[in-house]
This record gives C-alpha cells, sequence and structure tokens, in this order.
C-alpha cells in the first residue's frame, strides 16, 4: 500500500452541478449538442436555468467527482479548483469538504461566478452538458505551487482535460507533473470529452508524451487523440507513450494497457440504466485507488467497472450505494 498522505491529488474545474431531465425535443429547442459537452456564457447559463426542469444540485466537475467517489471508499483524497467568493462557491467547498476531501484553493474575488453545469438527462440516460466556467477555468500555476506540499504527498496527481483550455491552466499542470516527477510521485491525465482532443490533440500529445504517466480516455477519445480509426492501433500508440492506459469502451468494459501488456475487463452487471453522468469519472475513481493500493492492473480496473456500474443505475454523478462494499463483495481487498 502507498505510504503517501493521498491516495490522489485532482486538479480540475470546480463546477456545481444541477442535473435534470429532458427530452430529445427540448435539446433541439435549445441548441444542445446530445451526449456531449458545450461551454455557455453567464447569460446563456441564466436563461437555459430558467427553462429546464426542476433538478437536483451538487458539487461537481469532473475532477471533483473523482475524489468524491476515491474518499467514499475510504480513499484519501485532496482537490485543487477554483471557486468564486459567492454562495454557490461556499457551498461547494463546503460540500467536498464535508465527504471528506481536502480542499483549501482560495476562492476567486473580484471576478466571475462559480461555475455551474447544466446538465439535461434524456430517457436513453445520455446527459448533454452545458457549461459556464465562470471562476473554475482560473486555476493558475500559482494555485498549484500553494498546495506544492500535498503534491509531493500525494500517490497520483490526477489531472482533468477538461480545464486545459487557457495557458495559465497548461502551465500549471505542465508545473505538477514536474513536482510530480522529483517526488517520485506518478501523474494520471484523464482527456475528459471528445471535443477536448479536437481542441488540443497536439498539446495533449505532447503534455502524454513527456510529462504523463497514466492515461484514462474512452474508446473515441484515444482514436480521436492519435488519429485513426483503428482501436488496436490507438492502443499500441498509447503503450509506447504512456507508463499505464485505461480505456473504457461503455459495456465492452474497459482496456488496461502497460507497454505491450493489454487486459481486457469485463463491464460490471447494472441494475439498470438512469444516468450516464459520471460513469468515466467513477471509472476514474476505482482504478486510480487501486493503482495507488499498488493493486494489479485486472483488479483496479475490476474496480473502475464497478464504480461506473453503480454510478449509472441512478440520477447523479455521487454514489448512492457503499462503494467499498460493492468492491470488498467483488473479491478485491483496499485495506
Amino acid at each position: 500500500m502507498s505510504q503517501s498522505r493521498y491516495d490522489v491529488l485532482a486538479v480540475g474545474n470546480a463546477i456545481v452541478d444541477v442535473l435534470s431531465p429532458a427530452t430529445d425535443a427540448f435539446l433541439e429547442s435549445q441548441g444542445i449538442p446530445k451526449g456531449a459537452m458545450n461551454l455557455i456564457d453567464e447569460e446563456r447559463a441564466t436563461s437555459l436555468y430558467a427553462d429546464m426542469q426542476p433538478g437536483k444540485e451538487a458539487s461537481g466537475g469532473s475532477a471533483a467527482n473523482t475524489v468524491a467517489g476515491i474518499a467514499s471508499m475510504g480513499g484519501k483524497a485532496a482537490y485543487i479548483g477554483k471557486v468564486a467568493d459567492d454562495q454557490l462557491g461556499e457551498i461547494f467547498t463546503h460540500d467536498i469538504r464535508a465527504i471528506g476531501v481536502d480542499f483549501d484553493t482560495p476562492p476567486l474575488k473580484n471576478g466571475p461566478a462559480t461555475a455551474r453545469c447544466l446538465i439535461n438527462v434524456t430517457p436513453d440516460a445520455q446527459r448533454s452538458m452545458s457549461t459556464f466556467l465562470g471562476a473554475a477555468a482560473l486555476v493558475t500555476e500559482e494555485d498549484v505551487a500553494a498546495d506544492a506540499d500535498k503534491l509531493r504527498a500525494s500517490s497520483i496527481i490526477y489531472l482533468e482535460g477538461y480545464l486545459f483550455d487557457r495557458e495559465e491552466a497548461k502551465r500549471g499542470y505542465v508545473h505538477a507533473a514536474e513536482l510530480a516527477a522529483a517526488a517520485g510521485k506518478r501523474t494520471a491525465l484523464t482527456l475528459s470529452d471528445l471535443f477536448c482532443v479536437d481542441r488540443h490533440r497536439a498539446a495533449f500529445r505532447h503534455l502524454v508524451a513527456n510529462h504523463i504517466d497514466i492515461l484514462l480516455a474512452n474508446e473515441a477519445e484515444i482514436t480521436a487523440l492519435y488519429e485513426t480509426e483503428d482501436f488496436d492501433e490507438a492502443v499500441r500508440l498509447v503503450g509506447r507513450d504512456v507508463g499505464v492506459a485505461a480505456i473504457t469502451r461503455s459495456e465492452k468494459g474497459a482496456v488496461i494497457v502497460r507497454g505491450d501488456e493489454v487486459v481486457s475487463v469485463a463491464a460490471a452487471p447494472v441494475s439498470q440504466l438512469v444516468d450516464t453522468t459520471g460513469a468515466g469519472d467513477l471509472f476514474a475513481a476505482g482504478f486510480l485507488l487501486g493503482l495507488a493500493r499498488d493493486l494489479s492492473l485486472e483488479d483496479a480496473g475490476k474496480m473502475g467497472v464497478i464504480c461506473a456500474a453503480e454510478i449509472i443505475s441512478h440520477f447523479g454523478a455521487r454514489p448512492e450505494t457503499d462503494l467499498k462494499s460493492l468492491i470488498e463483495a467483488g473479491g478485491i481487498d483496499l485495506e
């Protein structure tokens, strides 16, 4: 087991999630791309929120969901993210600390409001996200440096691809990876979204090849990253670039790659498919905690698919069942 103070420290967009049921007709009338994430401004966020059905609000963001999942399994997690000095910022801070995640990034003053993600979930469980990034996008190299001691005390540093739009965040990611490498710790990256890959392919490729030890992606993202329609070719290429890659394939489970070694992990049973929000985030929670606890690739992958199966069986991106019990029922010992 890792002797680090934290299993995982994540850097990402600190966002308050608003999840609401929706129809395909509503998405079309609002011009919302189905099953993807699109960025909106504060005015659009206000008008869309007013038109959505009543929903569920909770602190969120991709990497925040991941560390929340880690904490729910009894893991030790920390988080770096930027909220504003406003009511939503206070809600985010209270929520993430209440679930056991160490979060101390100073709030932004005299700037944009705390971010929110308006998630419309259709009956086929697809989630269509309209995101106002606000303060969340303003994470800087200075924010990373301020938590340097926490980075050095973490087994794995986890970087969220959604945060990669601004140059300040890119510099912060490189700084985080350099701090991790100097301390003998591993840096992980999630590609987050196909649109992220399309926007930042060259920069992602450089980051992956030079600073990333563990890469997480889904099938569409990994083939887009390497500009190939051949999944096996993408697997070969990513095995060349990083120490470990975990690629999720929905109902096909996941493929874990380490050099020439390829491990296939079957999807875990799902009681009912309700909402795919957070499936990748919770896969990352299980997989990264497994790696941090020095489990085998197969067991870490199993942890990932078990966590993902739980999260898609209900509304929202936070677990409603004791994940640690589910993991132990799958024959995996986290102690």
